[in-house]
């Protein structure tokens, strides 16, 4: 059985690393706070001290960090995971970061003959949690093979989207439809609310139709008892929001919807929202249109 190290215990890494250890593989574990490491090691992980210190004694090791220069620290910088790597060591990230940045640690670490996936996730702390994640891959097929039963262990659908960039891509594609169906859920909602009609029945007339999503399946019964609470915290979708529209950039693509949506939720940062859950843009809406949900 592989044995496993996950770095980042966040609010899904966290989430994401109980699972593996769960489902039988050993894990060795490293957070820069001490909290998360503790409760996962009285589950039976085992802590290390440094990337370098998981990379050396595991098989495949994990990252779940906040943004590409994070990433690209724990996987190149001093005391990360190149440093004590080992022949046969595979390299797998599951944070959201620029395809640029996973193509630029794939090729350090091919240089020096680790393998490595980019392998983003989707479906929030409610899929990391319940072992249902979707996950993009991006990298070598046969690293793949080999990582796909700790995947299994995570999600519930596992896609080889291409080469290495391919699965953050994808993810930066999915947050484009993420961010445009929060916003239209933020603006149908105050709509509803605004022209005299109850939000709830509306949702409840809509959802069966053209306008089904998951967004609109799970999101408005927490909106709609007041709970803003993350979930997927409102600055992590604008930092996905600056990757998608810094990559369009690259390919010289303007993305208007996409851009449009992104100021949405820089009002919402500026509003002191910014760790609230994404589907909270909906206070930037009722900002706009004076009036509340829960009016």
């Amino acid at each position: 059985m592989l044995k496993v190290g996950y770095i980042g215990l966040g609010l899904m890494g966290k989430s994401i690393a109980r699972n593996i250890l769960k489902a039988g593989f050993p894990v060795v574990v490293h957070n820069r706070s001490r909290a998360a490491v503790d409760e996962l090691v009285a589950e039976g992980a085992i802590s290390a001290s440094s990337p370098a210190v998981v990379a050396a004694q595991v098989d495949v090791v994990f990252t779940n960090l906040p943004d590409s220069p994070d990433v690209e620290l724990v996987a190149l910088g001093k005391k990360g995971v190149l440093e004590g790597a080992h022949p046969g060591l595979i390299f797998v990230d599951n944070s959201t970061i620029k395809p640029a940045s996973a193509r630029k640690i794939a090729e350090k670490l091919s240089a020096k003959g680790i393998l490595s996936l980019d392998a983003p996730v989707s479906g929030g702390d409610i899929g990391a949690k319940n072992g249902t994640l979707t996950i993009m891959v991006g990298g070598d097929a046969s690293a793949l093979e080999k990582v796909m039963p700790v995947f299994l262990a995570m999600g519930k659908t596992v896609t080889h989207v291409g080469e290495a960039g391919a699965g953050q891509v994808a993810k930066a594609a999915n947050q484009i439809m993420v961010a445009a169906q929060m916003a239209a859920m933020g603006e149908l909602l105050i709509f509803a609310r605004k022209a005299g009609v109850d939000p709830q029945k509306v949702v409840e007339a809509i959802k069966g139709g053209a306008a089904q999503c998951w967004t609109l399946d799970v999101k408005p019964p927490r909106l709609f008892v007041g709970n803003r609470n993350p979930g997927f915290k409102a600055r992590m979708q604008l930092k996905d929001m600056k990757i998608v529209l810094e990559t369009a950039h690259e390919f010289g693509m303007p993305l208007s919807c996409a851009a449009e949506n992104t100021k949405l939720f820089q009002q919402m940062i500026e509003m002191g929202m910014g760790e609230l859950d994404n589907s909270a843009v909906v206070g930037v809406i009722e900002r706009l249109a004076g009036v509340s949900l829960m009016d």
